[in-house]
Protein backbone atom coordinates (compact mmCIF):
# COMPACT_ATOMS: atom_id res chain seq x y z
CA UNK A 1 0.00 0.00 0.00
CA UNK A 2 1.31 3.43 -0.94
CA UNK A 3 2.44 5.68 1.92
CA UNK A 4 1.48 9.34 2.22
CA UNK A 5 5.08 10.52 1.74
CA UNK A 6 8.24 8.78 0.67
CA UNK A 7 11.70 10.31 0.98
CA UNK A 8 13.63 8.64 -1.79
CA UNK A 9 17.26 7.84 -2.42
CA UNK A 10 19.05 9.32 0.59
CA UNK A 11 21.50 7.98 3.14
CA UNK A 12 19.52 7.30 6.29
CA UNK A 13 21.42 8.28 9.44
CA UNK A 14 18.91 7.21 12.05
CA UNK A 15 20.03 8.95 15.26
CA UNK A 16 21.36 5.81 16.94
CA UNK A 17 24.99 6.46 16.07
CA UNK A 18 25.09 3.50 13.68
CA UNK A 19 26.52 4.02 10.18
CA UNK A 20 24.14 5.37 7.57
CA UNK A 21 22.64 3.25 4.81
CA UNK A 22 20.99 4.03 1.50
CA UNK A 23 17.22 3.61 1.84
CA UNK A 24 13.84 5.18 1.24
CA UNK A 25 11.76 6.39 4.17
CA UNK A 26 7.98 5.97 3.94
CA UNK A 27 5.61 7.98 6.11
CA UNK A 28 1.95 7.28 6.77
CA UNK A 29 0.09 9.80 8.86
CA UNK A 30 2.47 11.20 11.47
CA UNK A 31 4.63 8.06 11.74
CA UNK A 32 7.39 6.35 9.81
CA UNK A 33 5.75 3.28 8.28
CA UNK A 34 8.73 1.66 6.54
CA UNK A 35 12.43 2.11 5.83
CA UNK A 36 13.70 0.14 2.85
CA UNK A 37 14.20 0.16 -0.90
CA UNK A 38 11.77 0.74 -3.72
CA UNK A 39 9.08 2.33 -1.53
CA UNK A 40 6.29 4.43 -3.02
CA UNK A 41 4.22 7.32 -1.73
CA UNK A 42 1.58 9.79 -2.83
CA UNK A 43 4.16 12.56 -2.35
CA UNK A 44 7.80 11.89 -3.17
CA UNK A 45 10.71 13.98 -1.90
CA UNK A 46 14.08 13.55 -3.59
CA UNK A 47 16.95 12.91 -1.18
CA UNK A 48 19.51 11.69 -3.70
CA UNK A 49 23.07 12.30 -2.48
CA UNK A 50 21.80 13.73 0.81
CA UNK A 51 21.57 12.73 4.47
CA UNK A 52 18.15 11.76 5.82
CA UNK A 53 18.19 12.29 9.58
CA UNK A 54 15.83 12.70 12.53
CA UNK A 55 14.70 16.28 13.00
CA UNK A 56 17.05 18.17 15.29
CA UNK A 57 16.02 18.87 18.89
CA UNK A 58 17.07 22.20 20.42
CA UNK A 59 16.93 21.88 24.20
CA UNK A 60 17.85 25.45 25.17
CA UNK A 61 15.44 27.99 23.72
CA UNK A 62 13.32 30.88 24.98
CA UNK A 63 10.41 30.62 22.57
CA UNK A 64 7.90 30.82 25.47
CA UNK A 65 6.29 34.00 24.13
CA UNK A 66 7.28 33.93 20.44
CA UNK A 67 5.38 30.65 19.96
CA UNK A 68 2.13 32.66 20.07
CA UNK A 69 2.90 34.95 17.12
CA UNK A 70 5.38 32.79 15.21
CA UNK A 71 4.26 29.13 15.25
CA UNK A 72 7.11 28.20 12.87
CA UNK A 73 9.60 29.35 15.54
CA UNK A 74 11.86 31.16 13.12
CA UNK A 75 14.73 30.97 12.55
CA UNK A 76 15.09 27.49 14.12
CA UNK A 77 12.85 25.92 11.48
CA UNK A 78 15.28 26.99 8.75
CA UNK A 79 18.06 24.92 10.30
CA UNK A 80 16.50 21.48 10.54
CA UNK A 81 15.09 21.88 14.04
CA UNK A 82 11.74 20.11 14.49
CA UNK A 83 11.47 20.15 18.31
CA UNK A 84 12.37 22.74 20.95
CA UNK A 85 12.43 23.02 24.72
CA UNK A 86 11.60 26.49 26.10
CA UNK A 87 11.44 27.93 29.62
CA UNK A 88 15.17 27.69 30.18
CA UNK A 89 16.95 29.48 33.04
CA UNK A 90 13.66 29.56 34.93
CA UNK A 91 12.11 32.22 32.66
CA UNK A 92 8.83 30.64 31.66
CA UNK A 93 5.74 32.85 31.32
CA UNK A 94 3.57 30.42 33.25
CA UNK A 95 2.30 30.17 35.85
CA UNK A 96 1.50 33.89 35.97
CA UNK A 97 -1.23 35.87 37.70
CA UNK A 98 -2.76 38.79 35.78
CA UNK A 99 -1.22 41.35 38.10
CA UNK A 100 2.27 40.04 37.30
CA UNK A 101 2.06 40.08 33.51
CA UNK A 102 3.91 43.38 33.27
CA UNK A 103 6.47 42.29 35.86
CA UNK A 104 7.17 39.09 33.93
CA UNK A 105 7.60 41.16 30.75
CA UNK A 106 10.02 43.57 32.42
CA UNK A 107 11.95 40.63 33.83
CA UNK A 108 12.28 39.10 30.36
CA UNK A 109 13.29 42.49 29.00
CA UNK A 110 16.35 42.65 31.26
CA UNK A 111 17.43 39.02 31.37
CA UNK A 112 16.61 37.91 27.82
CA UNK A 113 16.47 41.14 25.78
CA UNK A 114 12.78 40.72 24.92
CA UNK A 115 10.83 43.77 23.84
CA UNK A 116 8.13 44.70 26.37
CA UNK A 117 5.82 46.08 23.69
CA UNK A 118 6.20 42.89 21.64
CA UNK A 119 5.30 40.80 24.67
CA UNK A 120 2.29 42.96 25.49
CA UNK A 121 0.98 42.76 21.94
CA UNK A 122 1.94 39.16 21.19
CA UNK A 123 1.05 37.15 24.31
CA UNK A 124 -2.70 36.45 24.54
CA UNK A 125 -2.60 35.99 28.33
CA UNK A 126 -5.59 33.63 28.27
CA UNK A 127 -3.86 31.41 30.81
CA UNK A 128 -2.61 31.55 34.39
CA UNK A 129 -1.54 28.02 35.29
CA UNK A 130 1.09 25.98 33.49
CA UNK A 131 -1.42 23.43 32.14
CA UNK A 132 -3.51 26.30 30.78
CA UNK A 133 -0.41 27.70 29.08
CA UNK A 134 0.26 24.43 27.24
CA UNK A 135 -3.41 24.22 26.29
CA UNK A 136 -3.33 27.78 24.93
CA UNK A 137 -0.41 26.92 22.66
CA UNK A 138 -1.97 23.65 21.54
CA UNK A 139 -5.32 25.27 20.77
CA UNK A 140 -3.68 27.86 18.51
CA UNK A 141 -1.48 25.34 16.76
CA UNK A 142 2.27 25.15 16.20
CA UNK A 143 4.46 24.16 13.29
CA UNK A 144 7.26 22.61 15.38
CA UNK A 145 7.06 20.35 18.41
CA UNK A 146 7.16 22.43 21.58
CA UNK A 147 8.07 21.54 25.14
CA UNK A 148 8.70 23.83 28.10
CA UNK A 149 10.06 23.78 31.61
CA UNK A 150 8.13 25.32 34.44
CA UNK A 151 10.35 28.24 35.41
CA UNK A 152 11.44 28.92 38.98
CA UNK A 153 11.18 32.70 38.64
CA UNK A 154 7.60 32.58 37.36
CA UNK A 155 6.76 29.97 40.00
CA UNK A 156 8.01 32.12 42.88
CA UNK A 157 6.11 35.17 41.63
CA UNK A 158 2.96 33.07 41.30
CA UNK A 159 3.14 31.79 44.89
CA UNK A 160 5.14 34.38 46.86
CA UNK A 161 3.93 37.45 44.97
CA UNK A 162 5.88 40.68 44.60
CA UNK A 163 8.04 39.75 47.59
CA UNK A 164 9.57 36.97 45.48
CA UNK A 165 11.94 39.74 44.37
CA UNK A 166 12.90 40.40 47.99
CA UNK A 167 13.01 37.35 50.26
CA UNK A 168 13.14 33.64 50.88
CA UNK A 169 9.88 31.70 50.95
CA UNK A 170 8.01 30.39 53.98
CA UNK A 171 7.38 26.71 54.64
CA UNK A 172 3.78 27.18 53.51
CA UNK A 173 4.86 28.85 50.29
CA UNK A 174 7.31 26.06 49.54
CA UNK A 175 4.54 23.52 50.05
CA UNK A 176 2.33 25.41 47.61
CA UNK A 177 5.16 25.63 45.06
CA UNK A 178 5.61 21.87 45.32
CA UNK A 179 1.93 21.45 44.43
CA UNK A 180 2.25 23.77 41.41
CA UNK A 181 5.33 21.93 40.15
CA UNK A 182 3.54 18.59 40.50
CA UNK A 183 0.60 19.96 38.52
CA UNK A 184 2.94 21.17 35.77
CA UNK A 185 4.84 17.88 35.54
CA UNK A 186 1.59 15.95 35.34
CA UNK A 187 0.47 18.25 32.50
CA UNK A 188 3.65 17.55 30.54
CA UNK A 189 6.27 20.08 31.63
CA UNK A 190 9.78 19.21 30.44
CA UNK A 191 11.02 19.62 34.01
CA UNK A 192 12.02 22.47 36.31
CA UNK A 193 14.43 25.20 35.22
CA UNK A 194 16.09 27.74 37.48
CA UNK A 195 18.91 30.25 37.61
CA UNK A 196 21.24 31.33 40.38
CA UNK A 197 23.55 33.13 37.96
CA UNK A 198 24.86 36.52 39.00
CA UNK A 199 24.35 37.77 35.45
CA UNK A 200 20.58 37.39 35.71
CA UNK A 201 19.01 40.63 36.90
CA UNK A 202 15.33 41.21 36.26
CA UNK A 203 12.92 44.11 36.68
CA UNK A 204 14.63 47.34 37.75
CA UNK A 205 17.99 45.56 37.73
CA UNK A 206 17.16 43.47 40.80
CA UNK A 207 18.35 39.87 41.18
CA UNK A 208 15.71 37.57 39.70
CA UNK A 209 13.34 35.81 42.15
CA UNK A 210 14.99 32.38 41.85
CA UNK A 211 18.18 33.90 43.27
CA UNK A 212 16.32 34.46 46.54
CA UNK A 213 15.47 30.78 46.91
CA UNK A 214 17.06 28.77 49.70
CA UNK A 215 18.70 25.40 49.21
CA UNK A 216 15.78 23.76 51.04
CA UNK A 217 13.27 25.35 48.67
CA UNK A 218 15.16 24.18 45.62
CA UNK A 219 15.56 20.63 46.90
CA UNK A 220 11.85 20.45 47.71
CA UNK A 221 10.94 21.46 44.15
CA UNK A 222 13.28 19.09 42.35
CA UNK A 223 12.14 16.35 44.70
CA UNK A 224 8.84 16.39 42.81
CA UNK A 225 10.63 15.32 39.62
CA UNK A 226 12.36 12.55 41.52
CA UNK A 227 9.09 11.25 42.95
CA UNK A 228 7.43 11.25 39.55
CA UNK A 229 10.63 10.09 37.77
CA UNK A 230 9.87 12.49 34.99
CA UNK A 231 11.50 15.53 33.43
CA UNK A 232 14.90 17.22 33.66
CA UNK A 233 16.37 19.65 36.19
CA UNK A 234 17.98 22.57 34.34
CA UNK A 235 20.20 25.01 36.20
CA UNK A 236 22.13 28.16 35.48
CA UNK A 237 24.57 27.70 38.39
CA UNK A 238 25.52 30.34 40.90
CA UNK A 239 26.24 30.93 44.56
CA UNK A 240 23.33 28.95 46.03
CA UNK A 241 23.66 25.96 43.69
CA UNK A 242 27.01 25.52 42.03
CA UNK A 243 28.32 22.87 39.68
CA UNK A 244 29.62 20.68 42.51
CA UNK A 245 26.16 20.77 44.10
CA UNK A 246 24.59 19.37 40.93
CA UNK A 247 26.84 16.32 41.00
CA UNK A 248 25.89 15.75 44.64
CA UNK A 249 22.15 16.24 44.11
CA UNK A 250 21.55 14.33 40.88
CA UNK A 251 21.94 10.81 42.33
CA UNK A 252 19.53 11.74 45.12
CA UNK A 253 16.85 13.02 42.75
CA UNK A 254 17.31 10.39 40.05
CA UNK A 255 16.35 12.40 36.95
CA UNK A 256 18.99 13.96 34.68
CA UNK A 257 20.42 17.40 35.41
CA UNK A 258 21.70 19.81 32.79
CA UNK A 259 23.39 23.16 33.10
CA UNK A 260 24.18 25.97 30.73
CA UNK A 261 26.77 26.28 29.79
CA UNK A 262 30.21 24.73 29.66
CA UNK A 263 32.16 27.22 27.54
CA UNK A 264 35.83 27.80 26.88
CA UNK A 265 37.56 30.63 28.71
CA UNK A 266 41.18 31.83 28.53
CA UNK A 267 41.78 30.59 32.10
CA UNK A 268 41.28 26.99 30.98
CA UNK A 269 38.61 26.15 33.57
CA UNK A 270 36.63 24.32 30.89
CA UNK A 271 39.23 21.55 30.91
CA UNK A 272 38.77 20.99 34.65
CA UNK A 273 34.99 21.03 34.28
CA UNK A 274 35.11 18.49 31.46
CA UNK A 275 37.34 16.21 33.52
CA UNK A 276 34.98 16.52 36.50
CA UNK A 277 32.07 15.54 34.30
CA UNK A 278 33.85 12.50 32.88
CA UNK A 279 34.65 11.29 36.39
CA UNK A 280 31.03 11.78 37.47
CA UNK A 281 29.69 9.80 34.52
CA UNK A 282 32.02 6.94 35.42
CA UNK A 283 30.13 6.85 38.75
CA UNK A 284 26.75 6.89 37.02
CA UNK A 285 25.98 10.55 37.80
CA UNK A 286 23.88 12.00 34.96
CA UNK A 287 24.75 15.67 34.73
CA UNK A 288 24.76 17.02 31.17
CA UNK A 289 26.73 20.24 30.67
CA UNK A 290 25.50 22.09 27.60
CA UNK A 291 28.13 22.96 24.99
CA UNK A 292 27.90 24.92 21.76
CA UNK A 293 29.96 25.14 18.56
CA UNK A 294 29.57 28.90 18.33
CA UNK A 295 31.56 31.68 20.03
CA UNK A 296 29.32 33.51 22.51
CA UNK A 297 29.18 36.83 20.69
CA UNK A 298 26.93 39.73 21.68
CA UNK A 299 25.93 42.86 19.78
CA UNK A 300 24.72 45.46 22.27
CA UNK A 301 23.53 49.04 22.20
CA UNK A 302 25.05 51.14 24.96
CA UNK A 303 21.62 52.21 26.18
CA UNK A 304 21.36 48.66 27.60
CA UNK A 305 24.71 46.81 27.50
CA UNK A 306 23.63 43.37 28.71
CA UNK A 307 27.01 41.75 29.33
CA UNK A 308 28.34 44.78 31.24
CA UNK A 309 25.43 44.74 33.69
CA UNK A 310 27.27 42.22 35.90
CA UNK A 311 29.31 45.19 37.06
CA UNK A 312 27.42 46.76 40.00
CA UNK A 313 27.84 50.27 38.61
CA UNK A 314 26.22 49.29 35.31
CA UNK A 315 23.60 47.21 37.18
CA UNK A 316 22.54 50.26 39.18
CA UNK A 317 21.72 52.07 35.93
CA UNK A 318 19.26 49.40 34.78
CA UNK A 319 16.44 51.08 36.71
CA UNK A 320 17.49 54.61 35.66
CA UNK A 321 16.31 56.62 32.67
CA UNK A 322 18.24 57.66 29.58
CA UNK A 323 19.48 60.96 30.98
CA UNK A 324 20.76 59.38 34.20
CA UNK A 325 22.70 56.78 32.25
CA UNK A 326 24.14 59.43 29.93
CA UNK A 327 25.23 61.54 32.91
CA UNK A 328 26.93 58.55 34.57
CA UNK A 329 28.79 57.56 31.42
CA UNK A 330 30.17 61.10 31.21
CA UNK A 331 31.22 61.27 34.86
CA UNK A 332 34.89 60.60 35.64
CA UNK A 333 34.24 59.38 39.18
CA UNK A 334 31.64 56.89 37.92
CA UNK A 335 34.09 55.67 35.29
CA UNK A 336 36.82 55.13 37.87
CA UNK A 337 34.48 53.21 40.19
CA UNK A 338 33.32 51.11 37.25
CA UNK A 339 36.87 50.35 36.12
CA UNK A 340 37.84 49.33 39.65
CA UNK A 341 34.76 47.08 39.93
CA UNK A 342 35.73 45.36 36.68
CA UNK A 343 39.19 44.65 38.12
CA UNK A 344 37.64 42.80 41.08
CA UNK A 345 34.90 41.08 39.08
CA UNK A 346 35.14 37.28 39.30
CA UNK A 347 32.88 36.36 36.40
CA UNK A 348 32.10 37.88 33.00
CA UNK A 349 35.01 40.32 33.23
CA UNK A 350 35.14 42.11 29.86
CA UNK A 351 37.76 40.88 27.45
CA UNK A 352 38.34 44.30 25.96
CA UNK A 353 40.49 42.91 23.14
CA UNK A 354 37.34 41.30 21.70
CA UNK A 355 35.25 44.51 21.81
CA UNK A 356 34.64 46.29 18.51
CA UNK A 357 32.58 49.31 17.56
CA UNK A 358 29.84 48.01 15.26
CA UNK A 359 27.73 51.15 14.79
CA UNK A 360 28.40 54.79 15.63
CA UNK A 361 27.09 58.00 14.13
CA UNK A 362 29.60 60.34 15.73
CA UNK A 363 32.84 58.43 15.06
CA UNK A 364 32.37 56.35 11.90
CA UNK A 365 36.13 55.95 11.55
CA UNK A 366 36.01 53.59 14.54
CA UNK A 367 33.56 51.09 13.00
CA UNK A 368 35.13 47.65 12.95
CA UNK A 369 38.06 48.65 15.16
CA UNK A 370 39.00 47.03 18.45
CA UNK A 371 38.65 49.14 21.57
CA UNK A 372 42.11 48.12 22.75
CA UNK A 373 43.76 49.38 19.55
CA UNK A 374 41.99 52.74 19.71
CA UNK A 375 42.70 53.07 23.43
CA UNK A 376 46.41 52.45 22.88
CA UNK A 377 46.55 55.14 20.20
CA UNK A 378 44.79 57.66 22.44
CA UNK A 379 46.54 56.69 25.66
CA UNK A 380 43.29 55.99 27.53
CA UNK A 381 41.42 52.96 28.86
CA UNK A 382 39.23 50.88 26.51
CA UNK A 383 36.33 51.72 28.83
CA UNK A 384 36.91 55.42 28.15
CA UNK A 385 36.85 54.91 24.38
CA UNK A 386 33.57 53.04 24.73
CA UNK A 387 31.91 55.57 27.02
CA UNK A 388 33.16 58.63 25.11
CA UNK A 389 31.66 57.18 21.93
CA UNK A 390 28.40 56.26 23.69
CA UNK A 391 28.03 59.80 25.06
CA UNK A 392 28.74 61.34 21.66
CA UNK A 393 26.15 59.02 20.08
CA UNK A 394 23.51 59.71 22.76
CA UNK A 395 23.78 56.00 23.77
CA UNK A 396 23.03 54.61 20.30
CA UNK A 397 26.52 53.12 19.89
CA UNK A 398 26.40 49.41 19.11
CA UNK A 399 29.31 47.21 20.11
CA UNK A 400 30.23 43.62 19.35
CA UNK A 401 32.09 41.49 21.87
CA UNK A 402 33.01 37.87 22.50
CA UNK A 403 32.24 36.59 25.98
CA UNK A 404 33.55 33.04 25.67
CA UNK A 405 33.93 29.92 23.53
CA UNK A 406 36.37 31.29 20.96
CA UNK A 407 39.14 28.73 21.58
CA UNK A 408 38.79 26.27 18.66
CA UNK A 409 40.81 23.50 20.32
CA UNK A 410 38.84 23.82 23.54
CA UNK A 411 35.50 23.89 21.72
CA UNK A 412 36.50 20.81 19.71
CA UNK A 413 37.32 18.97 22.95
CA UNK A 414 33.98 19.87 24.53
CA UNK A 415 31.94 18.96 21.47
CA UNK A 416 33.42 15.46 21.50
CA UNK A 417 32.56 14.71 25.14
CA UNK A 418 29.95 11.95 25.38
CA UNK A 419 28.61 13.30 28.68
CA UNK A 420 28.01 16.78 27.27
CA UNK A 421 25.05 17.78 25.13
CA UNK A 422 24.44 20.49 22.57
CA UNK A 423 22.59 23.46 24.02
CA UNK A 424 22.63 27.20 24.66
CA UNK A 425 21.29 28.27 21.29
CA UNK A 426 19.14 30.73 23.31
CA UNK A 427 16.82 30.91 20.30
CA UNK A 428 14.01 33.35 21.02
CA UNK A 429 16.07 35.39 23.50
CA UNK A 430 18.58 38.23 23.14
CA UNK A 431 17.02 38.68 19.74
CA UNK A 432 18.62 42.08 19.18
CA UNK A 433 22.00 40.98 20.49
CA UNK A 434 22.76 37.53 19.10
CA UNK A 435 21.31 34.75 16.97
CA UNK A 436 22.64 31.28 17.73
CA UNK A 437 19.61 29.40 16.43
CA UNK A 438 21.82 28.12 13.54
CA UNK A 439 23.69 25.95 16.03
CA UNK A 440 22.92 22.69 14.18
CA UNK A 441 23.96 23.89 10.72
CA UNK A 442 27.10 25.50 12.17
CA UNK A 443 27.98 22.22 13.89
CA UNK A 444 27.40 20.10 10.79
CA UNK A 445 29.12 22.47 8.36
CA UNK A 446 31.97 24.10 10.23
CA UNK A 447 32.86 21.30 12.63
CA UNK A 448 31.76 17.97 11.18
CA UNK A 449 32.47 18.56 7.50
CA UNK A 450 35.18 21.22 7.44
CA UNK A 451 37.12 20.26 10.58
CA UNK A 452 36.25 16.54 10.40
CA UNK A 453 35.63 16.56 14.14
CA UNK A 454 33.56 13.37 14.22
CA UNK A 455 31.70 10.98 11.92
CA UNK A 456 28.35 12.18 10.58
CA UNK A 457 26.42 9.46 12.42
CA UNK A 458 27.79 10.61 15.79
CA UNK A 459 27.02 14.24 14.99
CA UNK A 460 23.43 13.45 14.01
CA UNK A 461 23.01 11.45 17.21
CA UNK A 462 24.11 14.45 19.27
CA UNK A 463 21.50 16.58 17.52
CA UNK A 464 18.65 14.10 17.85
CA UNK A 465 18.78 10.77 19.69
CA UNK A 466 20.82 12.05 22.63
CA UNK A 467 18.40 14.93 23.20
CA UNK A 468 15.31 12.73 22.93
CA UNK A 469 16.78 10.23 25.39
CA UNK A 470 17.71 13.01 27.83
CA UNK A 471 14.06 14.10 28.09
CA UNK A 472 12.63 10.60 27.54
CA UNK A 473 10.70 11.73 24.49
CA UNK A 474 9.41 8.36 23.36
CA UNK A 475 9.50 7.77 19.58
CA UNK A 476 11.32 11.05 18.95
CA UNK A 477 14.91 11.57 17.85
CA UNK A 478 15.20 8.41 15.75
CA UNK A 479 14.29 7.25 12.26
CA UNK A 480 12.71 3.85 12.76
CA UNK A 481 9.42 2.23 11.94
CA UNK A 482 6.70 3.43 14.26
CA UNK A 483 8.53 6.59 15.34
CA UNK A 484 7.13 10.07 14.76
CA UNK A 485 8.09 11.32 11.31
CA UNK A 486 10.25 14.29 12.32
CA UNK A 487 12.79 14.33 9.51
CA UNK A 488 15.44 16.63 8.06
CA UNK A 489 17.12 16.05 4.70
CA UNK A 490 20.36 17.96 4.21
CA UNK A 491 23.33 18.12 1.87
CA UNK A 492 26.42 17.28 3.92
CA UNK A 493 28.67 18.89 1.30
CA UNK A 494 27.06 22.34 1.51
CA UNK A 495 25.20 22.60 4.84
CA UNK A 496 25.97 25.93 6.54
CA UNK A 497 24.26 28.45 8.83
CA UNK A 498 24.18 31.29 6.31
CA UNK A 499 24.35 35.01 7.18
CA UNK A 500 22.68 36.99 9.95
CA UNK A 501 20.55 40.04 9.24
CA UNK A 502 18.40 42.53 11.12
CA UNK A 503 14.68 42.66 10.41
CA UNK A 504 11.56 44.16 11.97
CA UNK A 505 8.85 41.51 11.99
CA UNK A 506 7.96 41.11 15.67
CA UNK A 507 4.83 42.56 17.28
CA UNK A 508 5.04 46.32 17.85
CA UNK A 509 7.47 46.50 14.91
CA UNK A 510 10.32 45.31 17.10
CA UNK A 511 13.73 44.54 15.64
CA UNK A 512 15.66 41.29 15.83
CA UNK A 513 18.58 39.40 14.38
CA UNK A 514 17.68 36.37 12.31
CA UNK A 515 19.33 33.69 10.18
CA UNK A 516 16.78 32.85 7.52
CA UNK A 517 19.09 31.82 4.66
CA UNK A 518 20.53 28.48 5.77
CA UNK A 519 22.38 26.44 3.17
CA UNK A 520 21.83 22.77 2.40
CA UNK A 521 18.68 22.19 4.49
CA UNK A 522 16.45 20.86 1.73
CA UNK A 523 13.45 19.11 3.33
CA UNK A 524 12.03 19.30 6.85
CA UNK A 525 9.02 17.31 8.03
CA UNK A 526 7.24 17.61 11.36
CA UNK A 527 5.06 14.64 12.27
CA UNK A 528 4.95 13.66 8.62
CA UNK A 529 4.02 17.07 7.22
CA UNK A 530 6.60 18.84 5.03
CA UNK A 531 7.23 22.39 6.27
CA UNK A 532 10.24 22.84 4.00
CA UNK A 533 10.70 21.43 0.49
CA UNK A 534 13.62 21.79 -1.88
CA UNK A 535 15.26 24.45 0.26
CA UNK A 536 12.16 26.67 0.60
CA UNK A 537 9.58 26.91 3.34
CA UNK A 538 6.26 25.24 2.52
CA UNK A 539 3.71 27.69 3.88
CA UNK A 540 0.84 25.26 3.51
CA UNK A 541 2.70 22.82 5.74
CA UNK A 542 3.46 25.53 8.29
CA UNK A 543 -0.18 26.65 8.27
CA UNK A 544 -1.29 23.06 8.92
CA UNK A 545 0.32 23.37 12.36
CA UNK A 546 1.69 19.82 12.49
CA UNK A 547 3.61 20.32 15.73
CA UNK A 548 2.74 18.62 19.01
CA UNK A 549 3.25 19.55 22.64
CA UNK A 550 6.20 17.49 23.87
CA UNK A 551 5.33 15.69 27.10
CA UNK A 552 8.19 13.62 28.56
CA UNK A 553 7.15 10.23 29.88
CA UNK A 554 8.13 8.65 33.19
CA UNK A 555 11.45 6.84 33.28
Amino acid sequence: MSADVVIRGGVVVDGSGEPGREADVAITGDRISEIGSGLSGKVELDAGGQVVAPGFIDIHTHYDAQVFWDPALTPSCYHGVTSVIAGNCGFSIAPTRPRHQDLIARTLENVEDMNVDSLAEGIPWDFETFPEYLDSISNRGIALNFGAYIGHTALRLFVVGDEAYERASTDGEVARMVEVVAEAIDAGAAGLATSFAMTHRGADGLPIPSRFATRDEFESLIGVLGQKRRGVVSIAPGEQIGIDDMYALQPQVGVPFTYGALLTFPNGNHEKSAAKNREAWEKGIQVWPQVTPRPLTFQMVMSDPFTLNVNPEFAALMSEDHDARLKSYDDEDWRNRTAEAFEHQKAMRPRWETFQIAETGSRPELIGRRLTDVAEELGVRPLDVLLDTAVADDLTTRISCIIANDDPDGVAMLLQQDGCTLGLSDAGAHVGQLCDAPQATDFLGNWVRDRELMPMEKAVRKLSGVQADLFNLVDRGYLREGAYADVVVFDADTVAPGPLRRIRDFPANAERLTADASVGINHVLVNGTPIRRDGEMDQSGVDAHPGDILRPTAR
